[in-house]
């Protein structure tokens, strides 16, 4: 067998750093994207028919931004493929539910619903076919309780039931108190780490309420609760006041925790407090990954306005309405193009 030249070798050496680095990229991108409580979606692309622009083993990682727009990291394609990657992706973090894509001519595609698959008719010219599996990842939302009291042994036990992470922290915490915590923290407010993901209670009767709920405010936690009297609970508002803490972020602030259901019992009150997590979360409401994006009718998935995602009505490709380069306005309608040629 002939020896490939040296130019050649070296070509392709470079090409396989730096196709490594992209994929070591994404696999930090993906871990530090855990370690904040962000959703994204993992898209990988699992078979290809050339000619395509991708490879198997392509991978991309999908985030959304704060308008809520998807945004893709990576390459599982190029502009036939990515903008319903990102329409997808936004619907698997709706539902939390995988799927696999199958991105071909119309006369390529079975034309059967199938659970699980999504079926894509593609107009480019290359004429080629991708199969991308898209998988959301959503943290596991966390149970931060601070203090002591019984009520929080009693949601520690009931939170890691419904299927939580818990983390207790409060002064002389141990793991014997907290066993079935699965982090047990001294009090040390520069030790937590809140994200959206985290839904905060704070039970320390009166020991460290206010520094505890002024850390948990300022950050991104959609959950903040105080176990207290109305009548401790004026001296609290008072002191957040005077912290700094805005009308907007003190009105987050929930006491009586829990929902009213007359509970009494530590048990009882530990569990309207989770029922009350519970639904918000399933509502829709700060926190939730299915307030990502709201619910849509079928019209709003055939026009892909929802998803920054326009179909070009003259070859039917998916066209990015933030990044096209060809549009035009017609009768008080804006249309998007894939290229010069289906705009004129």
């Amino acid at each position: 067998m002939q020896a490939q030249p040296r130019w050649l070798r070296l070509a392709m050496a470079v090409y396989h750093a730096q196709w490594m680095t992209s994929k070591m990229d994404l696999h930090v991108l993906a871990q530090n994207l855990r370690k904040a409580g962000t959703p994204f979606v993992l898209a990988t692309v699992v078979r290809v028919e050339k000619p395509a622009s991708a490879s198997v083993g392509s991978k991309a990682i999908v985030t959304r931004d704060a308008s809520g727009a998807g945004v893709l990291t990576g390459w599982v394609g190029g502009s036939c493929a990515e903008p319903v990657v990102l329409r997808e992706s936004l619907l698997a973090l709706v539902d939390l539910q995988p799927r696999l894509m199958h991105l071909a001519p119309q006369a390529a595609l079975s034309g059967i619903a199938r659970n699980g698959l999504v079926e894509v008719p593609m107009a480019c010219v290359s004429d080629g076919t991708l199969e991308i599996y898209l998988e959301p990842n959503v943290p596991q939302p966390r149970l931060v309780l601070i203090g002591h009291l019984p009520v929080v042994e009693a949601l520690c036990a009931l939170g890691r039931d419904i299927g939580y992470d818990v983390l207790v922290m409060g002064q002389g915490a141990s793991a014997g108190r907290f066993p079935r915590a699965d982090v047990v923290l001294d009090y040390n407010l520069s030790a937590l780490e809140l994200g959206r993901m985290s839904y905060v209670v704070v039970a320390s009767h009166g020991n460290y309420d206010e520094p505890a709920l002024e850390a948990a405010l300022r950050s991104a936690a959609p959950y903040v609760a105080l176990v207290s009297s109305q009548k401790r609970l004026a001296k609290v508002r008072e002191y957040l006041l005077g912290s700094g803490l805005s009308a907007a972020q003190l009105a987050r602030l929930k006491c009586p925790a829990g929902l009213d259901v007359g509970a009494v019992t530590p048990e009882e009150i530990a569990l309207s407090i989770l029922a009350e997590i519970v639904q918000l979360r399933r509502r829709g409401t700060l926190g939730d990954v299915s307030a990502v994006v709201a619910p849509l009718g079928a019209a709003h998935m055939e026009t892909g306005a929802n998803f920054d995602v326009a179909v070009d009505p003259v070859c039917d490709m998916h066209v990015t309405i933030s990044t096209a380069l060809w549009k035009a306005e017609h009768a008080g309608q804006m249309f998007y193009f894939c290229a010069p040629g289906c705009k004129r």
